[in-house]
């Protein structure tokens, strides 16, 4: 690495020297050797070692320090054009794994998109006006960004959430001006989406629907899937391999349209909880006339994937796999999405949830047997942090370790021992 430095430094002087020579660093007549040098030559100079030093590796993103872009009007506006971050020690050789971080959305996960769609798409259609209250069922991501567009909106804002999920998420959404009925866990999802719907209608609520609405599927169909298709070809590759899960099945119904519809020789993998094997089962969810689950699904067991697989098919899952888009399957056993994320932690510094971690699993199972050169693209719906209290962080002390004491014990000032 010093030689490496080393090298890079005698480049720039050897460079800088011969921009000297070519710019000419003659002084104004009248003046000694010593003037100043030109405003020509030290902006070359200054334009050279932005180049040289700015970036240690060759990357393709927006130059530091260039500015995001103009100032935008709200927080709505920063939804949508997610990085897609290589995967560098976990994927197998020979293999390209891209992750879609959509943890960069503006409130950390991919249910930012669902929630803006939803809520201007009713603005649009005349279901939502000032001074008007939303109401959704959700495991939280949906509820949080819902919760953002309220606040941003100015409409007031009420989710209901099973008692099993994250109480990160129920602090969130309280932060952000929501109010959050919490159901009881012998309900499962389906008792959230009846309490919401029971609470809307007695109350006048508008209703967000995320399981059921088009402008799910669609915004995903406007955004996700071309920015997937339009970065691989900015990057020169083909996409080999798209990867998701589902909540609602929005992503995989929306974005997987698109990638079909511009790239038919990708292969689209659907992953789900083996514990919640309900796609792979074959039977089909019983639904209220709205397109609501009527109950919950034979197949359906609890899982740890928080956000994933709820114990009915969505009925904006349903109408997708009615697409045929789905190339391959990829059932997660237990453990595996948890153990993915810590990795995706250790090992290439992203910080993703449960359900990014069972998407990571499914695409390093799909390159192992994927010929050599092939392009993946995996979904990372959510940020790590949504889940400090739930199994991803169970083996992560908050005190210090026998290996960390040592650590601080090795020098005498300032040791906190711990209590007796």
């Amino acid at each position: 690495h010093t030689f490496f430095i080393k090298m890079r430094l005698i480049t720039a002087l050897l460079v800088l020297n011969a921009a000297a020579t070519a710019v000419g660093f003659a002084p104004p007549a009248g003046h000694g050797t010593s003037a100043v040098r030109g405003d020509a030559a030290l902006g070359a100079k200054r334009d050279f070692l932005r180049r040289i030093f700015r970036r240690p590796s060759r990357l393709a993103a927006k130059e530091r320090g260039s500015g995001y872009g103009a100032p935008v009007d709200n927080i709505s506006e920063t939804v949508g054009n997610t990085p897609m971050v290589k995967i560098n020690r976990l994927a197998p050789e020979g293999v390209t794994i891209y992750a879609k971080a959509e943890f960069f959305n503006p409130l950390s996960s991919v249910k930012d998109r669902l929630a803006l769609s939803i809520i201007e798409t009713a603005e649009k259609e005349g279901k939502l006006k000032p001074g008007d209250t939303v109401i959704e069922a959700t495991s939280g991501n949906t509820g949080i960004a819902v919760a953002m567009m309220c606040a941003q909106r100015g409409y007031d804002c009420v989710i209901t959430m099973a008692e099993p999920f994250s109480v990160e998420r129920r602090k969130l959404m309280r932060m952000l001006g929501a109010k959050v009925i919490v159901t009881p866990k012998a309900g499962k999802g389906t008792g959230m989406v009846e309490k919401a719907a029971e609470l809307a209608e007695k109350h006048g609520w508008f209703l967000c629907h995320q399981f059921e609405t088009e402008a799910n599927w669609k915004f995903h169909e406007a955004t996700t899937g071309p920015e997937i298709i339009n970065d691989i070809k900015a990057a020169g590759s083909k996409l080999d391999y798209w990867v998701t899960g589902y909540g609602t099945g929005g992503t995989y119904h929306g974005a997987g349209k698109y990638i079909k519809a511009k790239s038919p020789d990708t292969k689209i993998v659907l992953a789900e909880p083996g514990a919640a094997a309900l796609i792979d089962s074959g039977v089909k969810t019983e639904r209220n006339a709205d397109g609501s689950p009527a109950g919950t699904h034979p197949a359906f067991s609890a899982h740890p994937i928080q956000g994933w697989t709820p114990d009915f098919i969505p009925l904006v899952l349903e109408k997708g796999m009615e697409l045929d888009l789905m190339d391959d399957y990829v059932s997660i056993p237990d453990g595996a999405a948890v153990e993915t994320s810590q990795a995706l932690a250790k090992k290439e510094g992203i910080l993703t949830g449960i359900s990014g971690g069972g998407t990571m699993w499914a695409a390093i199972e799909t390159a192992k047997k994927a010929p050599k050169g092939s392009v993946i693209v995996a979904m990372l719906p959510d940020t790590g942090e949504r889940y400090l209290s739930t199994p991803l962080f169970a083996s992560i002390d908050a005190d210090m370790n026998e290996a960390e004491l040592e650590i601080a014990r090795s020098t005498p000032s300032w040791i906190l021992e711990p209590a007796a």
